[in-house]
This record gives C-alpha cells, structure tokens and sequence, in this order.
C-alpha cells in the first residue's frame, strides 16, 4: 500500500528491486488533500469510484548533455494538473551518465474516461553532488532542467501500442532537444509474485587490476523483441560468484509464467558505462525448473554468439499471494478502527490559539480534530459495534511519568470509546488532563495495536485493524518503529500516518523507513 515511487539513484550502487515488507502503511501530510489508501480500497471495493489502474513506464532520447566531463545523470518527475494546479505522481530514479535513458521506476495512475487528464512531464540533470539525497528531498530548482511534454492521459490509452513520444520543450513552450516516451499498461489483476536468489559461478573478469562488480538486470521481452527492465539486484563488488539479496517479481512485472525474459549480468562501472559480462534468455517457469533441478544456467557473449563458463543459479524460488487490504474485507472481515493522538510539547501550550492541540471556543475543529473527523467518519461504517481502541503518546499522565501509550479515555483497564463522538470527547478532555512531553515515540502504540491484531488472529475472528497516528513531527524511535512494523508484517494492520503542522515530514514515509 506504500508509494510506487522509492527514494534510490538507481544505476548506482544500490538495487532496484521490490518495495518495502512489513505492515501495510501510508503516510500522509496536513494539506495535501485526498482520501487515505485505505479508505481508497473500500471505494473501489464498493464501486463507488469507476475507473481503470494504470501503470506508467518512461524513456527518453537525444536528450541535451549539460555535464561537461561525462553525460547528464536524467531523472524524470511526472505531474497531473488539477484545477490549474500541478500534482506530483512521482520520480523515477537517476540514471547515471545517458542521454537515452530506460527508467525502471513506474508510476501508477487511474484512468477515469470521462473526465480530462492532464499530464506534465519534466526531466531533470540531477547534479553529482546529490547523488545520496533521497529522491523526494531532491529541490529540482538545483538541478539542471532539460526538458518538458504535455499531454493528456487518454492520447497515451487510445494509442494502438499505448504508447506515445513527445518532444521536449523548454518553460516558454520553445522546442528542445529530445524526446520522451510514456508506455501505458492495465495493471493485472493477479496478485502473484515470486520470491527469488540468484548466485553465479565462474563469471568472466571485466577488470585488469581486480574482480568484476557484477549485479544481474532483469527484463520483459516484448513481442517486438525490446528489453523492457523491470527489476535489478545490488552490486557485489570485487566478486566472480556472487550471492544477490533476493528479489521479488510480480506478475505485473512478468506477465505470464512463460513469457521471455532477459537476464543481463554486468560489471559496475560508476562512469555509467556497466560492461555486459553475459546475457540468457528464460521464462519464470524456465528459472523454477533450474531452482527444483539445481542446475546452473549458461551465460552467452553479446548476441549470444558465444557460450560463457560463467552461470546463473537459482538458492530461492517461492511463488506467494499478495494478500492487499482490499482482500481481507472483501473474504468477510470486519474492519476495527484505531487512533493515537500526539501529545509531546512541540504541539504548543493548548492554552494558547498558535497550539496544534487549541480548541477554538467557535467550535472550529483543530488540526488534529480535522484529521481524526477525516478518517474515522468513513471508516466508522465498516465497524459494527463503533467501538474505537483509542490512545495518546508524549504526554505525562495523573499521578505519573510520561507515557508513550496512554488510554484516551483516562481508564486503566479499558482503550475504547464508543463513536467518533467518543474519541473527539476523549481528545478534548484529555488536553486538560496531561503535560505535554515528549520524545515522540510511535513504537509502544504500534506494539499495542498489534497485540490486538494478534489477540484477534489467535481466536479467528475475522477482523481488520486500521490504526491512524497523528502526528506534529519526525518520530525519534526509527528503529524501534520499523522493528514494531516488521514484527507487524503478517497481521490484518494497517498503519495511517497523519502529519499536522508544518514539519519536513519526509523522513516518516514508511518506505523510506524501512529502506533505511
């Protein structure tokens, strides 16, 4: 449920492979706008939204070289324009020296045919210097700009291959070198994936005075023949048989069992320039009788006129279900609200009207009345009995020491209130009750929301939990956090993050978080 965009100057050392594991989660900022993810999944699983998923792939050629000594290091940002107003999709990752670059990173889009949908794009020369700044922190006013399209989505769908080109222009709308390609693809409906290793033996050595740097690319082969890359593995340095971390393979990545792939071994060059070690062609059902053989796969030279000692084999090959929100509510199972309220200082005296946690004597709802109101008004209805687990955090409680997971409603042996009436009561009298503290901790309320989630599991009730945090600022227990949400990982829990007030809320992207 995380974004489809990750944070990584992909091409560089590091992989391109799947998204981050752990409990489903997203994140999102006061005044950015939008329903939450979860509740996005009850909109389509109750038909209320008609529309049809897209994925967007992206290329570019003869794009302008700004660097002097090497070639641009392209990145491309996609926009939607909405009421006059553009809204990020997303990046993909930097491709380091090329000026024809194939970006792996996808965006995903719904296409909704009756109405217009504008979309922008914008390629930028990412500067050297920001090579290891996460993606979405990059300030694209540094960077060099090479170019812009304009089009709408429906001219992408209604073309005969769901591709179109356009030609790159500068701010004034004057033409510019290079072109750039946008793909459109139904995403599949299957929720298969496959979980694989890979290990060579015996590759050749690219390097005069040490070992290749070998890491494996994978890619579709399409009916025209074209390697359409969907995936990469971590580079091992100075090694000629190597053991990758494994990958994962949707397949919306793969498309059927036994379609062609391309699998490309190269020797990392931070020129941008990676010298092709060897290439096969296979099919997943090819690399599962490998796994079950373990049997190795040759290597071929350029072209495949030459059979290479060097080969390809299989530690790992297990094909799961991805089970998705949408699944467990859809199999019958209830949905069980949860909310966690940010009581450290940082929020302001609540007695003052320039606090996050002021309650205004018009009855104008606070920022954090705002976000509560929000999401657990949609979400009530998918709750039988309106009964919400309901927690604070940072503050210092009656007769006691700061807490990092206090019940709501004051009680010692009871967390739930009773409706949204009871948490927004539970709230305000709560803010007259404690000391705002700190530090900002999200690892003991996570931790309790998954004893409920587990507690639920072990007695085979079919229930969902949805846990919504909201939040001031950047939490200060990451690792305890991303341990809390592995360790969360197989129960029927999603984590909402909601940020309020004006802090840089990057860092607490889930994703990004587990990345790091």
């Amino acid at each position: 449920m995380g974004g489809c965009f990750s944070g990584d100057v992909r091409g560089g050392m590091e992989a391109v492979g799947g998204g981050a594991r752990g409990a489903a989660a997203a994140v999102q900022g006061q005044g950015q706008g939008g329903p939450n993810e979860a509740v996005d999944h009850f909109f389509q699983g109750q038909a209320l939204r008609l529309y049809t998923p897209l994925e967007l792939s992206f290329s570019a050629s003869k794009l302008r070289n700004m660097d002097a000594l090497s070639k641009s290091d392209p990145m491309l940002v996609v926009y939607t324009k909405m009421d006059g107003r553009l809204e990020e999709i997303g990046r993909t990752e930097v491709i380091l020296n090329s000026l024809e670059p194939l970006w792996i990173t996808k965006a995903m889009i719904n296409y909704q045919f009756e109405i217009v949908q504008p979309l922008v794009f914008r390629i930028y020369d990412v500067d050297t210097k920001y090579h290891n700044t996460p993606l979405k922190m990059l300030n694209l006013a540094q960077q060099d700009f090479l170019g812009e399209a304009f089009c709408n989505l429906s001219e992408i769908v209604t073309k005969f291959n769901h591709s179109l080109t356009l030609n790159l222009r500068n701010g004034s709308g004057h033409a510019l070198q290079g072109t750039v390609t946008v793909h459109a693809e139904e995403t599949a409906s299957s929720r298969m994936a496959v979980d694989m290793q890979f290990h060579c033996l015996n590759l050749d050595n690219k390097d005069t005075f040490s070992k290749s740097d070998p890491f494996l690319r994978v890619s579709r082969l399409s009916e025209s023949a074209v390697a359409i890359p969907i995936c990469k593995t971590e580079v091992i340095k100075n090694n000629l048989n190597p053991i990758w971390r494994p990958i994962t393979l949707t397949s919306q990545q793969y498309s059927s069992k036994d379609d062609p792939l391309l699998v490309e071994c190269f020797d990392f060059d931070a020129s941008g320039n990676h010298e092709l070690i060897g290439s096969l062609q296979t099919t997943i059902a090819q690399l599962e009788n490998l796994y079950n053989s373990k049997a190795g796969a040759n290597f071929y030279s350029h072209k495949g006129q030459k059979k290479l000692k060097g080969q390809l084999f299989l530690d790992k090959f297990q094909e799961k279900v991805q089970h998705t929100f949408l699944d467990y509510i859809s199999s019958g199972f209830e949905l069980n609200f949860m909310v966690a309220v940010d009581f450290t200082a940082s929020n302001g005296d609540p007695r003052v009207p320039q606090s996050l946690h002021y309650i205004d004597p018009s009855g104008r709802p606070n920022s954090y009345q705002q976000a509560i109101l929000g999401v657990s008004e949609v979400l009530q209805f998918y709750d039988n009995d309106r009964r919400f687990p309901a927690w604070g955090f940072g503050a210092k409680i009656p007769r006691g020491s700061v807490s990092h997971c206090f019940n709501l409603n004051a009680s010692t042996n009871d967390c739930e209130v009773v409706g949204v009436e009871g948490i927004m009561s539970a709230y305000s009298s709560t803010l007259y009750s404690v000391s705002l503290a700190g530090p900002t901790l999200f690892g003991p309320v996570i931790s309790k929301a998954a004893e409920i989630a587990s507690h639920s599991v072990q007695y085979a009730n079919n229930k969902y939990f949805v846990l919504l945090i909201i939040t001031d600022g950047v939490i200060t227990d990451q690792q305890e956090t991303k341990d809390s949400i592995v360790r969360a990982s197989d129960l029927p829990l999603s984590i909402l993050i909601v940020g309020v007030g004006n802090a840089d809320f990057t860092q607490m992207r889930v994703n990004h978080l587990l990345n790091t």
